[in-house]
């Protein structure tokens, strides 16, 4: 086994979820182009709320009743005037821009990644 290898174990730990957003805001105090993110990620969850680097590629409406996929079990962190309760996956390009992580298909709120 590589250092960088994870047991099964390990993968379970992260609890990624599905949601949708219902929520988007401007973020002017940010560093870099982001919103305020709220997403609802189902009865077993609820809704949580982030900031998310993705102002850049994504226009508010567009994101508005899109489904993600969120890491629902890290520790909320402070950021600015935002308390981060859940990280919205993505990868980066060459650009360093976001790309947000979706479903390739609508399925429950809070259902796991698997």
């Amino acid at each position: 086994m590589s250092d960088d290898t994870i047991s099964w174990d390990d993968f379970e730990r992260v609890k990624l979820c599905v949601g949708t957003i219902t929520n988007v805001e401007d973020f002017p105090e940010a560093h870099k182009p982001a919103y305020k993110v709220t997403v609802d990620f189902g009865p077993r969850v609820g809704e949580l709320k982030t900031s998310a680097r993705v102002a850049d590629l994504y226009a508010k409406e567009d994101l508005q009743g899109r489904q993600i996929v969120g890491v629902v079990n890290f520790p909320a962190k402070q950021i600015g005037p935002v308390r981060s309760e859940f990280l919205l996956t993505g990868f980066y390009q060459e650009d360093d821009h976001v790309v947000i992580a979706v479903p390739e298909r609508d399925v429950p709120n809070g259902a796991r990644l698997v």
